[in-house]
C-alpha cells in the first residue's frame, strides 16, 4: 500500500500527537477565566499559548521526576518526586509550598479514607478518589 491510499498525511499524525500531550484548551481558558475580572474575554491565541507553556513545563517537571525514579529503580513518580523535580529544576521557591500542600493534601485525604465512604459499587464516589482542591491551603 502506498501512501497516498492512507487517510492521514505525516503532518496530520504530528498534529495528533501534539495535541495528545496537550492539556484540554477547555481546561485552560476556565482555569485563566477564574484570576480574570467577569467582563474579560481571553483569545483563542493566548488559551493556545498558555495551553503550550503549561504542557510543558508539566513535561518538563514530569521527565526530571521519571529519570529520578528510573535511577532508583522505581515505576511509579509519586508528589514527592515532582517536588524534588522543581526544586532541582531551579524553581526553589515553589519547592516548599509545593510539599507543604502535598503533606496537607496527604492529611486530608488520610482523613478521608478513616470515614467511612460509599464505593462505586453502592453509587458513590470511591474513597480513593483523588480531586484537586483549590481551596486547601499549605499554609
Amino acid at each position: 500500500m502506498d501512501d497516498s491510499t492512507n487517510n492521514f498525511s505525516a503532518g496530520d499524525d504530528d498534529t495528533a500527537n501534539q495535541q495528545e500531550r496537550l492539556l484540554p484548551i477547555a481546561n485552560v481558558g476556565r482555569i485563566m477565566k477564574q484570576i480574570l475580572p467577569k467582563n474579560a474575554k481571553v483569545s483563542k491565541e493566548a488559551k493556545e499559548t498558555i495551553q503550550e507553556c503549561a504542557s510543558e513545563f508539566i513535561s518538563f517537571v514530569t521527565g526530571e521526576a521519571s529519570e529520578k525514579c528510573k535511577k532508583e529503580r522505581r515505576k511509579t513518580v509519586n508528589g514527592d518526586d515532582v517536588c524534588w523535580a522543581i526544586g532541582t529544576l531551579g524553581f526553589d521557591e515553589y519547592a516548599p509550598p509545593l510539599k507543604r500542600y502535598l503533606d496537607r493534601y496527604r492529611e486530608v485525604e488520610g482523613d478521608r479514607s478513616s470515614t467511612p465512604q460509599r464505593n462505586e459499587d453502592d453509587g458513590g464516589p470511591s474513597s480513593s478518589a483523588a480531586e484537586f482542591n483549590p481551596n486547601l491551603k499549605p499554609f
